[in-house]
């Protein structure tokens, strides 16, 4: 009997006929979901002003924060369990649902109303987007295209803020809502004529428990980030009240996922050594990204004097780095199926560009600080999207969407947690200095709460420099602060297997490089997957 050769001219074929579209489609998707987390913030004030609700201003983006974090591990499991191309047009569909009410949104309930709709489609659109690689290319293919994707979501961060503001300043704000339709009625349109995924026929045994236990503790979590230290003090009632509901409601989810017959975030990937390793290095990177997106543009601003435009433009840097850095690694891994070093050099890269930016002055060049946000996102880039896969590479493809959507919760909250941490810090910093380099100054500076770029620049040149210099010297320490913990995230990717990218998308192919087969085993005993022992 002849040796069975598969046909790889024929899978070629189909990958670039069918895949790229797909892509396309993903890229798309991707894009939207994560353009939404930021792209209101430069463009608040106005909105307000418009819709009045001024008490109301921050839930326009934690509403679709909490939303769309709670519903990540959810759209995971359910892709798993259910099939992905009805999960994705359906996440699309809500997504663009709540455009629709965003756009018509006659006041600020309806407004927030719209933007937790977003938050529950939105939710699904990046985890979905990167599980649905793994069901039409191997890991070691894939790595080309979530380099790509990495770059979008980074790309994000920026153009966001950027976006926000043109449409305000050009058009109007409600066309942060109406973008929305056509590309999410393109990308739906490429998912259902080219996206071809097997049906899976599977009764669905729903977490309630642990999707109410975890629905309360992440909501208590992002709004511990969010209002802490700027709408309420950090000792208040309120605040101490969110963290022990947080602490007490995220014990009780563990509870229930040790219970539940098909838990969303099941314990047992936690067996996995390189899943711990991955999502803990992949939370301090979100720290550290969000963390300096957060309040780098009011340094800009406040420092050099430059607009809110302009000093979003200023991040492109960083975004180029991060762009670089995802997409060379995603084609090196390629094309060798080495990438331990690349979580290795991530750290290092991170750890670099913020001690960089620690030593930042008043005086410094723009051109020296626009390198310096350069290291910083190469850093970010050179493992973000790598430590994705190496959790997808972990688990058979029956898995990926639960283990893709575990990770990227953990990095989600991590990204809010980095914003809250350097918020605080930056803020008690600044508060401090204030108060100790300007004593008795009576009104010549006006509120100190309500310094704006554009008061700053009118002030007498000693006060405005006094004032420069505070804003640089409370928030540049700050990035000194966070390095231990990118420190703690280089120890823990030394210790990451570097398992051989699977060349192949069957199932039965995991178990034995799965860490030399003990975590398929583990997944298998807890009925996390049907991974046949005989392979």
């Amino acid at each position: 009997m002849s040796e069975y050769r598969p046909d790889t001219t024929t899978a070629s074929r189909t990958g670039s006929r069918h895949i790229l579209p797909v892509f396309a489609g993903l890229l798309v998707a991707m894009l939207l979901g994560s353009l939404d987390q930021t792209i209101f913030s430069t463009a608040l004030p106005t909105i307000v002003g418009e819709l009045g609700g001024v008490n109301h201003m921050l839930w326009v983006t934690t509403a679709y924060l909490v939303a769309s974090t709670i519903m990540m591990p959810i759209y995971g499991k359910l892709g798993d369990l259910i099939g992905r191309k009805g999960l994705f047009i359906g996440a699309l569909s809500i997504f663009l649902i709540g455009s629709v009410v965003g756009g018509l949104a006659p006041d600020m309930t309806w407004l927030i109303i719209a933007r937790a709709v977003q938050g529950v489609g939105g939710g699904g659109l990046m985890i979905l987007s990167q599980a649905i690689i793994a069901d039409v290319a191997p890991v070691r293919e894939r790595s080309k295209y979530m380099g790509v994707m990495g770059a979008v979501f980074g790309l994000s961060a920026v153009v966001g803020p950027l976006l926000g503001g043109w449409f305000t300043e050009t058009a109007h704000w409600r066309w942060a809502f109406w973008i929305n339709i056509p590309l999410g009625i393109v990308a739906i349109a490429l998912a259902a004529f080219f996206l071809k995924l097997p049906k899976h026929d599977t009764r669905i045994r729903f977490d309630t428990w642990g999707v109410l236990t975890m629905a309360i503790a992440v909501s208590a979590i992002i709004l511990v980030a969010s209002w802490g230290g700027t709408e309420h003090e950090w000792d208040s009632p309120l605040i101490i009240t969110l963290i022990v509901v947080a602490t007490l409601f995220s014990g009780l989810f563990v509870l229930a996922e040790h219970k539940a017959v098909e838990p969303i975030i099941p314990l047992a990937l936690f067996r996995s050594r390189n899943f711990v390793l991955a999502t803990v290095a992949g939370l301090f990177i979100g720290v550290a990204m969000f963390g300096a997106i957060a309040y780098l543009p009011t340094y800009l601003q406040m420092v050099t004097g430059v607009n809110a435009t302009v000093s979003g433009l200023m991040l492109i840097p960083m975004i180029a780095g991060l762009m670089v850095g995802a997409i060379t690694t995603g084609q090196l891994a390629a094309k060798t199926g080495r990438y331990k070093w690349m979580p290795i050099a991530s750290m290092i890269g991170l750890g670099i560009g913020l001690w960089l930016l620690s030593t930042l002055a008043v005086d410094t060049p723009l051109g020296v600080l626009m390198s310096y946000l350069f290291v910083l996102g190469l850093g970010v880039g050179l493992g973000m999207q790598i430590l994705v896969l190496v959790v997808q590479n972990s688990f058979p493809d029956s898995q990926v969407g639960t283990a893709t959507a575990s990770n990227n919760f953990f990095r989600e909250i991590g990204a809010s947690l980095g914003g809250a941490i350097v918020g605080a810090l930056f803020t008690a910093n600044l508060t401090s200095l204030l108060a100790e380099r300007m004593p008795a100054r009576g009104g010549e500076a006006g509120d100190l709460n309500s310094l704006t770029p554009a008061m700053v620049r009118d002030l007498p040149d000693q006060l405005r420099e006094t004032i420069i210099g505070a804003y640089n010297d409370a928030l540049t320490p700050v990035f000194a602060t966070l390095i231990p913990m990118v420190v703690a995230g280089f120890i823990a990717v030394l210790f990451i297997r570097e398992v051989p990218l699977r060349a192949s998308r069957d199932d039965r192919e995991a178990a034995p490089r799965t860490e030399g087969g003990a975590d398929a085993a583990e997944s298998a005993a807890s009925g996390m997957a049907d991974v046949d022992s005989s392979a």
